[in-house]
């Protein structure tokens, strides 16, 4: 035996010889950046634009906390907190409830190749760049997209949506309950109600609105609602929230096709989520950490309440636009009932350039707002309370950062 061994060790030798040699016959061609042997500096920073939003302290706090493996009874006793959480702050009790490994754009596509298949109509309201990029996402998807364009700041009447819902027989409409490019709220009440008439399915986002906007997934007759972490919940950005109704899981289950994607596939994510009554498969590795920080931001939502929460919203948005109007500012959104009440717009005042007014907002202040995105860019302002964020001690700071930006940086006037 120990002559065996000793061969076949003999044998092994040059092969392992060589091994050695192939891996030391290449050099590094890549040295160690010396950027990363100094240590991480992140700016301390107000966040009052429409998102992120500076995290809670109990938020903060969660990521100091050790991981544990995303298959332990552990983890499914947090996503099934979380995913109570989620059906209390969209008014839901629908079982198809979840949450997304993914930002808010993932959340959208997970819902739009969930619910629609090639061919289908698709109806989008697009008056802002949320409607732009649901739009795109249903053209890749294979769908015809049938886009209500409208100019920043407008929304849809029910008999603007019921003229489209006769004209082009759509399967799905898609809605932005909070427009936060153009700080506009879209009614929602009765939508649900005219799409059903019609056997279409009603989709809206409520990215920028949920926390501090109403809304009542079930009795609105909303079919699938999402949402995502780093707004109002004030969590890190990269977990969403989803849920379907009965009629927009039946369309899923009952596809002809499967979803291009199997990572945002929700049938298999509907199993992992447990939300099927069958035993729970491995489906993709979550984001531990960042579930326990959106789990603990539903906690505190929960402890808060939706109502007062919306109240806080409602009342410093109010404050914040009173300080914006006794500054000389024009209010983007007309319309008092029909302004977001978690990201306000302000139109651009004239001769000035929005980049010099963020700038010095943040290089003098450390304070960040921002300007328009998407249709709206060069036309607005826009700065957000979010959750913890909105008091009446921020708006303070806010504006007045703003009045001194307006006196210094320059102005075209002709």
């Amino acid at each position: 035996m120990l002559r065996a061994l000793t061969s076949a060790s003999a044998a092994l030798w040059p092969r392992a010889a060589g091994w050695v040699r192939t891996m030391a016959s290449h050099q590094l061609l890549v040295a160690p950046p010396e950027v990363l042997r100094k240590p991480l500096f992140v700016p301390s920073r107000l966040l009052l634009g429409p998102g992120p939003s500076n995290l809670a302290p109990r938020v903060l706090a969660t990521g100091s906390l050790q991981m544990i493996s995303h298959m332990q009874k552990e983890m499914y006793q947090i996503m099934d907190e979380i995913k109570q959480g989620i059906q209390y702050v969209f008014q839901t009790r629908n079982s198809l409830t979840l949450a997304v490994s993914g930002s808010g754009h993932c959340v959208l596509e997970t819902a739009l190749l969930n619910l629609l298949e090639p061919g289908e109509a698709f109806l989008v309201g697009v008056n802002g760049i949320w409607g732009q990029r649901a739009a795109e996402i249903g053209e890749r998807v294979g769908a015809r997209v049938h886009p209500m364009t409208k100019n920043p700041g407008g929304h849809y009447t029910l008999q603007e949506v019921e003229e489209g819902l006769a004209q082009h027989k759509p399967v799905l409409l898609f809605l932005t309950h909070g427009e936060s490019s153009s700080g506009i709220l879209q009614p929602l009440d009765g939508y649900g109600e005219l799409c059903h008439r019609y056997n279409c399915l009603l989709l809206v986002d409520s990215v920028a609105s949920l926390g501090g906007a109403p809304i009542h997934m079930d009795q609105q007759g909303i079919d699938v609602l999402y949402s995502g972490s780093q707004k109002v919940l004030n969590a890190p950005p990269g977990t969403s929230l989803i849920s379907f109704s009965d009629k927009a899981k039946s369309k899923i289950y009952t596809r002809k096709t499967k979803p291009y994607s199997f990572y945002m596939d929700v049938k298999w994510l509907a199993n992992f989520w447990g939300c099927d009554d069958k035993p729970r498969t491995y489906h993709h590795t979550t984001p531990v950490t960042n579930l326990y920080a959106l789990r603990e931001s539903l906690a505190l939502m929960v402890e808060q309440g939706l109502e007062n929460s919306w109240r806080k919203h409602r009342e410093a948005t109010a404050y914040l636009q009173g300080r914006l109007q006794g500054l000389g500012l024009q209010l983007f959104v007309k319309d008092p009932a029909l302004r977001l009440p978690t990201v306000t717009t302000v139109a651009m005042p004239a001769g000035y350039d929005w980049r010099d007014i963020v700038n010095y907002i943040i290089d003098h202040f450390s304070i960040e707002i921002t300007g328009g995105l998407g249709p709206s860019t060069g036309k607005v302002l826009r700065i957000g309370l979010l959750g913890c964020n909105a008091t009446r001690e921020n708006v303070d700071r806010v504006t007045e950062a703003l009045q001194e930006a307006l006196q210094h940086c320059p102005r075209n006037k002709l």
